[in-house]
Order: structure tokens, then sequence, then C-alpha cells
């Protein structure tokens, strides 16, 4: 069904139109307590289809079909019907830093989706940027969006351990958290997959507009936000982590653009969530641990951020209960950096079918980050179970072998034997940003309140 809504943020009115249906649970209901305060509230709406522009439309799979069907609203020039375009747009722009009054406007990214703008230019295999950029770069549908009130989290906490902290004492009322042994611990063992359908979770990027996303946003994240979508867009020239080999980073885990894959292995101590995307990525959560809480974020080891943070969790009843914290800051497919006061709260919950069989298990995330978001905002999931630990082919653990260099802010091929000129990049210091700054943003005016090389920090 196709509705309108109106959102109020902080102010401003963004009117929305969603096309929507209501997410199904495949036929199970995770035993899920209605009583609770921080878990199991109803799924967010499913979106039934994308903002676009999507050169392979839905398709999700490697190359492109026979039959492919991109999405997009006008191409080639044409503008939609009954859309005024913007004078000036992130394509044609000479300076996206002075058009700050114009980033929430829709229009002023041809209404794309933060993917849209991602692929537009053929990252995804069929470009959509047309043969006369920026003229002839493709729309996105503006009468398409997600709603705001369906990305915010439904709860009342505004930090990770208020959050934590009252799941916990809801499993002490009634006698938790829960106490394995290796002989009663919930068999969860095995291979699951994750859905990868774009229009899965607002997180892929796919279903939303770009102020949307940016409603979410600080302003310091969103003028980061807006330099990453000009420069997927208006030169070309994205500095994804990946091609580069650089570290996937933990919000990696939960993007569409990684293998569906999913393994997990489950003992009374130690529970390991295992997917894969340039790199392996392995989320160790350790049963009844409990943070080191004396420096600038909640930790279990040096006061040293990791790439995939550090988690502790709990069991309560049937139900996994975890905390990452910890984490370094970094950035995503498709999606805004995140510091490193970025913070989850992650619930693993059995899904059975009739006969009280596993079948899967709904994975609900709670993202807490100060720094980069206004509010807590949520993404949910279903993992279908699908074979054993030691069935089928083994899980590959992936290893990034560097190829593509950024040579002169350029994403550039090199075989063995090439000899060029690279500068090292400074992993712990915003390289994309760094590039960007240095090639690709001669003459532009950057506000100078904010070092762009650097992850925010505060003064402890």
């Amino acid at each position: 069904m196709r509705g309108a809504t109106t959102l109020r943020q902080r102010g401003a009115v963004l009117p929305i139109l969603a096309c929507l249906v209501v997410l199904g649970r495949s036929g199970a209901t995770p035993a899920e307590p209605a009583w609770s305060v921080g878990r199991g509230a109803p799924d967010p709406l499913q979106a039934a289809t994308i903002v676009g522009p999507e050169g392979k439309g839905l398709y999700t799979g490697a190359g492109v079909p026979p039959d492919n069907h991109p999405i997009y609203a006008a191409r080639d020039g044409a503008v939609p019907a009954g859309v005024q375009p913007l004078a000036v747009d992130i394509f044609s722009t000479h300076d996206f830093y002075k058009d700050r009054e114009l980033w929430m406007d829709k229009r002023y990214y041809r209404c794309n989706s933060p993917v849209g703008l991602e692929q537009i230019w053929g990252a995804y295999e069929v470009a959509l940027i047309g043969n006369d950029p920026p003229r002839t770069a493709a729309w996105g549908y503006c009468d398409r969006d997600y709603p705001r009130e369906q990305i915010v989290s439904p709860y009342r906490f505004r930090t990770a351990k208020e959050h934590y902290a009252s799941l916990l004492e809801e499993a002490r009322r009634h006698g938790g958290p829960t106490q394995y042994t290796q002989a009663t611990v919930p068999d969860w063992n095995g291979q699951y997959l994750r859905p990868k359908a774009k229009t899965t979770t607002w997180y892929y990027g796919a279903v939303l507009q770009i102020p949307t996303y940016l409603s979410l946003l600080t302003p310091a994240y969103q003028r980061r936000f807006v330099q990453e979508m000009y420069h997927y867009s208006g030169d070309n020239a994205p500095q994804w982590p990946g091609q580069y080999c650089w570290p996937d980073g933990f919000m990696r885990r939960l993007a569409q653009y990684g293998l569906a894959r999913v393994d997990l292995v489950v003992t009374p101590d130690l529970v390991l969530d295992i997917r894969n995307a340039a790199e392996s990525l392995v989320t160790q959560i350790y049963i009844g641990r409990h943070f080191d809480e004396s420096g600038r974020v909640p930790r279990l080891g040096p006061a040293v951020p990791q790439w995939l943070g550090e988690t502790v969790g709990f069991w309560d009843r049937d139900a996994l209960v975890t905390w990452t914290s910890n984490v370094q800051p970094w950035i995503n497919h498709g999606g805004s950096e995140f510091s490193d006061k970025m913070q989850s709260i992650e619930i693993y919950t059995p899904r059975k079918d009739a006969r009280g069989r596993l079948i899967g298990l709904r994975h609900e995330v709670v993202l807490y980050d100060p720094d980069a978001y206004v509010d807590p905002v949520r993404i949910v999931m279903n993992l279908d179970r699908v074979g054993r630990s030691n069935e089928g082919d083994p899980l590959v653990l992936v290893k990034c072998i560097p190829t593509i260099f950024p040579v002169n802010g350029v994403a550039t091929p090199k075989s063995p034997g090439d000899r060029f000129e690279y500068e090292v990049p400074d992993i712990y210091g915003r390289p994309w940003a760094k590039i960007w700054e240095q090639y690709h943003e001669h003459g532009m005016d950057r506000p100078r309140d904010e070092d762009l090389f650097s992850f925010p920090q505060d003064s402890k």
C-alpha cells in the first residue's frame, strides 16, 4: 500500500511517501516476552520496493541476469513527471559544503537512495550515470521513502549500558541469568543465511531517501555522510575500504554487501558469530563477563579500540542478550561513519516451527552512538538455519590480498611486479576523507570547525 506520513525531527517537517507492507516472520514465532521493555518489540515495517536507481533492479547475485530490469524513475537527461529539479544538485555542484541548505531536499540527490548513488557509475556492474554526466545521471523515485519512526529504537533507553542493565534485571526477576552447561546449552551450532533482499532493512541503504538518513545523524556526521555521497556520485571517487583490503569494521557484518552465510558456535562460556565480507568477521561473545567501565568506553581488554569491538552477554532462558563496546570508528557501504562511542545491544531469539524444531533465529540489533546518531536506531532480520556445523562446504576464512591501491587519489589496479609511488595511509585517521580532501576537493570551502582527518574525541 502507499501512504503519506509526516515526520517531525527537531523542528523540521519531513514529508514522507512510503510504499510499505507488514513484515512477516516466516511462519514462526520467536519466544519473546510480551512484557519486556527492552526486546521483542514488533518488527519494523517491510518496504515493498526500493527507492532506486539500481542498475540490476532487485537482483542481488553476481553478474547481470539475462532478464535484467533496472529500477529508475528517469534517466539519460529526463526528469520524473511532476518533479522540478534544482538548479544545483550533488551531481552538478562545485562545492557541496556550500549547499548545506539543500541537503535535506531529496531532489539534491535526484531522489537517489544511498546505495543508488553508490552504484550509479557501475560499481555493481550496471551503470546508470548515462553518457553525458552529470546531466544524464538517473533519478530514483521521489515518492518512495521509509518512515523514520520505523528506524529509531522503540525502546526508552538512551545508552547501551542502561538497555543491557534493564534486560539483565528482567532476567534476574525470574531467577536468571540462565546458567547452562555443555549438555544443556541451546543447540544453535550450525550454518545460517541472513536475508540478502535489498528491501530487508533500512540499513541496506536501498529503501530510504538520503534526507531521511541524514535526519538520523548529528550535524558533524551529516557533513561526513554528504561528503561520502558526493564522492560516490559527483566525481566518482569512492574509497571503499574493501577494495584496498583495509579493515571491514564493525558495521560491515550488518551490511547488504557481504556474504549471506552466518556460522554460530555455541558453548556455555563463549559464543562465536562468524561472517564473511572482504575479510572474516568473528564476534566473540563472552558469557557472564563484565566490562571494565573505568575508561572512555566500556571494554574487556586494554583501552585500545577493536575493529569488531568487544562483546559480553548472558542467557535469559533461550534468548541470548549481548552488549558490544570498544569499537574502532569506521565507515560502511552505503552507510554513515560511526564513532568510537558506537555500542550495540543485540538479542538472538530462536524461531521454531509448529513442531518446536529450530528453523532459525531472530536477530535484533539496537545501535547507540551519541556522536553519530541523534537517536538510537534498530535493525531486525531473520537468520534461517540451513545446516549443522559439520555439514556442507566448510566455512572459508577470508584473507584479502590487495591488488588495488589509492594512487594519486584514484583506486588503481596493480599487478605483481609493478613498481609505483604510493603513500601509506593513516588507517586510524579517516583515510578515505584524507584522499578526498587532498585530491578531489580543490577549491571547495570546507568548514574549519572540524578536523577532517580525525575521529571525534572528547577531553577524557
